[in-house]
């Protein structure tokens, strides 16, 4: 019996495998284009750029703090009122103030004529030491003819002591006025009315008691928002107590902290992209670094680390950058103090400094709230004792005076 013939399968490639291999291939030609597209962006981009999101937004906290004792009688805003420079913030009662500023005026009245009384009276002792040295001529020239007359019998030896002792007296009448003229004319040699010292001390006073008077209105030193009020209406606080705070939100700025190893290439001046996590990426704001911190953040804490101690592990730090931001862009997009940013600095502008080669050249912020103040202290002043003066005087009374100043002779 004859066996059966084999039977041979043929083998055919499967469609499957040729698939997988095109898909492999696809996969390696992503990959070798992803890694030439990444190398591209690192060298015409990514090297050039160093961001974070460990950045805040800053800026400057002006605490409100009376200068003199008060009670509160009047609180002028709330947090996050607006308010302009100048604006009453809050009121103290002024009753004491305005008393001892009545006082004060008083004083320098009594004082201008006082001083008047002292210019009258070196007229007076002008006018004794001339009529004192009259006496003096005519005494001498009494004892003179007595003298040349005694030796003939024709003036008696008592008559002529008689002369010779109002020679003696007028003598010393003459030097007691002399001593009086030089005593008055020192109070007020080289000086007149408005700068004689005893008026000064006493314009000093009422310049004072305004100013003291002018601070029980406390007034916000710029224009911005008040936060942190902590102060209440019947309240006695104490000069340095912190009452609120006034914020100028146009002048914020945002410090970035970039690790110290992404601090290779940061140079001053250069421009910095920042998003804001309140408005996301939809609202762009453009920046530039005007500070390189002088330390990191663990340098200057409250308790810093001290690696000498034996327990110090070495971490990367962090150096704290600021930014300027545009004006214009955080007015029309406001931001608050401690809001959360991403920075994204461009390290293309190499020619900027690490460190300020120059010395500030400007005040960072100045007011001119308080200078009317003493202003109208000085108008004040001159108002009493131009009304303290007789008319003929008021146009000199700051000026030094001539007619009184001249020495005793």
């Amino acid at each position: 019996m004859s066996s059966p013939a084999p039977i041979v399968a043929k083998v055919t490639p499967s469609k499957p495998a040729g698939r997988r291999g095109m898909m492999l291939r696809i996969l390696l030609l992503v990959v070798v284009v992803g890694l030439i597209a990444w190398l591209l962006w690192y060298f015409l981009i990514g090297r050039w750029n160093e961001s974070t999101d460990d950045a805040y937004v800053s800026g400057n906290v002006v605490q409100i703090t009376p200068m003199i004792p008060g009670t509160v009688v009047s609180i002028g805003a709330d947090d996050g009122a607006l308010v302009r420079e100048g604006q009453m913030l809050v009121q103290f009662d002024s009753s004491d103030s305005q008393a001892a500023l009545a006082q004060t005026e008083a004083a320098l009245a009594r004082s201008v004529r006082q001083v008047r009384g002292l210019y009258n009276g070196i007229d007076s002792s002008q006018a004794l030491l001339a009529t004192r040295r009259v006496e003096l001529e005519r005494a001498r020239a009494d004892f003179a003819r007595r003298q040349s007359l005694a030796g003939t019998g024709a003036v008696s030896a008592e008559e002529l002591a008689h002369a010779r002792d109002q020679l003696s007296a007028a003598e010393a009448a003459l030097s007691v006025s002399t001593q009086k003229l030089a005593t008055d004319s020192a109070l007020v040699d080289n000086t007149g009315v408005a700068t004689q010292p005893d008026v000064q001390a006493a314009a000093a006073q009422v310049r004072q008691a305004y100013l003291n008077n002018a601070r029980a209105q406390i007034v916000a030193p710029v224009t911005g928002y008040v936060a942190r009020r902590s102060v209440q209406l019947g309240q006695r606080v104490q000069p340095g107590s912190a009452l609120m705070a006034v914020v100028p939100l146009e002048q914020a700025w945002v410090d970035a902290n970039f690790k110290e190893t992404q601090l290779k290439h940061m140079r001053l001046g250069q421009e910095v992209a920042l998003h804001a996590d309140i408005y996301g990426d939809g609202v762009d704001y453009r920046g530039r670094i005007v500070s390189l911190g002088i330390g990191t953040g663990s340098a200057f804490a409250l308790l810093p680390a001290q690696n000498a101690s034996g327990n110090w592990i070495k971490i990367v730090q962090r150096l704290p950058v600021r930014i300027a931001l545009d004006p214009d862009e955080v007015r029309k997009h406001p931001l608050r103090i401690g809001l959360s940013m991403s920075a994204d600095v461009n390290l293309h502008a190499q020619d900027g400094e690490l460190l300020p080669s120059k010395p500030v050249e400007k005040p960072l912020l100045t007011t001119d709230v308080y200078a009317h103040q003493l202003q109208d202290a000085d108008a004040l002043v001159t108002k009493i004792i131009d009304a303290n003066l007789p008319a003929s005087l008021r146009t000199s009374a700051s000026r030094p005076s001539t007619a009184h100043a001249t020495a005793s002779r």
